[in-house]
């Protein structure tokens, strides 16, 4: 059957659209059933959890979670869904598929969300690594903070941390829903890449949104404007900071920087500068806000003096270099998966 795996209403939805085929959806349930393709409520075991209220206005309260699933099916890798959904109103916010969940995409899925609504008051999630780190300090509430905490702090975004899935149930409920339709629906429209899935997702938000979003109890929409001081694109990236040495060198993700000689760059020798780190691959060095310019000479793509090797022992050599080309490519530092897509900067 076609549609094997779809749920009664989507099945029907589904039926009514595409073949013109009239049925009740008690009655197709009732079929489904009898089939034993779809259980019943009675048959399906859940925990009982404390409801919660939902918040009364758009943009107070804003769930994200990135979903790691087999979104294309066998068509292409596993892969998430970074998935933003309002508390108030449960429509999708924004959508956005990566490779994996890791703080670069989260700024990028956060950027895009920010300059469409701007900022809300709070964001909520989970514990995952991106959001919470589990060396914070209680003396001092910046210290301990993930690079995805310090951007919302910078922009004056809380984020709360829940203590279980079922604390963020919409967003987890979102994501039950997205992991049946949005596959059938990226299945039936030949979907097969996180690109083309990525310029599908407005069209797919709109009709979401318009099936189960609900009405706020307050009209009043509490996104707030960006301020003169906030900078979102300064914000939405890695940063980590750096002494000069009196050479004017330093060193980020084993690659070694060299300043560009100048009369304000002599004056930078032991001076801590910030490094910022985009997710679009740009990388700049900045002290006092002033962007430096720089030059790089990265140590693990240096070539090394080439040896003479006899014919019969060709094999064995070659072995060894893909080892140890092999152990390059896991040396990287996995604080910066930006590196793989950055080919060398000089500003």
């Amino acid at each position: 059957m076609h549609y094997s795996d779809f749920g009664p209403t989507f099945a029907l939805e589904q039926l009514a659209e595409d073949h013109d085929v009239s049925v009740s959806k008690e009655t197709l349930r009732h079929w489904m059933a009898g089939a034993g393709i779809w259980k019943t409520h009675k048959e399906r075991r859940s925990r009982v959890y404390q409801p919660r209220n939902r918040r009364d206005c758009f943009g107070e309260l804003i769930q994200i979670d990135g979903s790691h699933h087999w979104w294309f099916e066998d068509r292409d890798p596993k892969c998430t869904l970074l998935v933003y959904v309002d508390d108030t109103t449960s429509k999708l916010a924004h959508l956005r598929f990566a490779q994996s969940e890791n703080a670069f995409d989260y700024f990028h899925a956060t950027k895009a969300y920010l300059n469409e609504y701007e900022k809300p008051l709070s964001f909520y999630r989970d514990k995952h690594a991106v959001f919470r780190t589990t060396h914070a300090s209680y003396k001092d509430a910046t210290t301990g903070m993930t690079q995805f905490g310090r951007a919302l702090h910078e922009l004056n975004i809380d984020i709360i941390c829940a203590n279980s899935p079922q604390a963020k149930g919409r967003v987890e409920r979102a994501n039950k829903t997205l992991q049946d339709r949005l596959v059938k629906e990226l299945r039936l429209r030949n979907i097969n890449t996180i690109k083309d899935a990525n310029a599908y997702m407005p069209e797919f938000m709109a009709d979401y949104n318009a099936r189960f979003g609900k009405e706020p109890r307050n009209g009043k929409d509490m996104h707030r404007p960006f301020s003169e001081h906030d900078s979102l694109d300064g914000a939405m990236c890695h940063k980590e900071f750096r002494t000069f040495s009196h050479t004017l060198t330093l060193r980020y993700d084993k690659v070694l920087f060299i300043l560009e000689p100048s009369e304000f760059a002599t004056g930078l020798a032991r001076k801590r500068v910030t490094i910022c780190d985009y997710p679009d691959g740009r990388l700049e060095i900045q002290y006092d806000g002033v962007t430096l310019l720089y030059r790089t000479f990265d140590k693990l793509r240096s070539v090394n003096r080439a040896e003479v090797v006899e014919n019969k022992r060709l094999g064995p050599a070659l072995e060894m270099i893909a080892a140890i080309q092999a152990e390059r490519e896991v040396s990287r530092s996995q604080a910066a998966p930006r590196r793989t897509r950055q080919t060398g900067h000089m500003f």
